[in-house]
């Protein structure tokens, strides 16, 4: 019987993760430009306007791409590891996953935050 090296299957399955890895890579790169794109328009839009409260808006809607980006970075450092043929590799895949994981954590804080602070007060 032929194991998955000798027949090909494991190389098909590392090449198949490495491609949806960069797939995932590029989408979190496209988000972050169509953030950049969607933030500044918005921002011209609004920087005739008078007070904070536009650019808070601004802001917090080019921190959801962020997340979204950060969430897809690190979605593709997860596949990362499922072929990372070293413990070296896997250590700084593992380092670069909680880095993410804390920017997003602190972002997605802010966020909920700055949201709270904006809404007006029950009654």
């Amino acid at each position: 019987m032929l194991s998955p090296a000798d027949s090909g299957v494991e190389e098909l399955v590392l090449n198949l993760v490495l491609w949806l890895k960069l797939a995932v890579e590029a989408s979190g790169a496209l988000v972050i430009g169509v953030g950049v794109l969607f933030a500044g328009l918005r921002y011209l839009q609004r920087c005739f306007e008078p007070g904070m409260a536009q650019y808070n808006a601004v802001r917090l809607s080019f921190a959801r791409f962020l997340a979204l980006a950060l969430e897809l970075q690190l979605a593709a450092d997860i596949l990362s590891t499922a072929v990372a043929p070293s413990w070296d590799q896997i250590g700084k895949l593992a380092a670069i996953a909680v880095l993410r994981t804390a920017l997003n954590f602190f972002l997605a804080r802010e966020i909920r935050d700055t949201e709270q602070a904006e809404q007006p007060p029950a009654r």
